[in-house]
């Protein structure tokens, strides 16, 4: 299961250094229902080699406008505390995983 980002956690678990993948979504978007699942078998299958979470953007609005999300989803990918790559919209898990596999050294 992907972890769980918020405004209060957001810097210890997604900013801590490696390579985050950052999920901003809402329980209403039918579009995060669709991607949602693959960020939870992507968290699965990373481990601890990657920290793999969910924004829920009603819930988290400070994070939300730090990172300009306008639409979602949005996926960040972040390594060593700066975004590198950006997602917005549904897309596949093979290009997430290259994506991610990019970014991983």
């Amino acid at each position: 299961m992907a972890l769980v980002f918020t405004d209060s956690n957001f810097q210890e678990k997604a900013l801590s250094g490696g390579v985050s993948v950052v999920d901003f979504w809402a329980e209403w978007c039918g579009p995060c229902r669709l991607i949602g699942p693959v960020i939870d078998e992507l968290a699965t299958e990373y481990g601890d080699k990657v920290a793999i979470g969910k924004v829920n953007v009603d819930e988290n609005q400070e994070v939300s406008l730090k990172y300009g999300v306008r639409s979602i989803p949005t996926i960040l990918i972040i390594k060593d505390g700066e975004v590198v790559d950006k997602q917005v919209g549904v897309t596949t898990k093979a290009a997430l995983q290259a994506k991610i596999n990019a970014h991983l050294s």
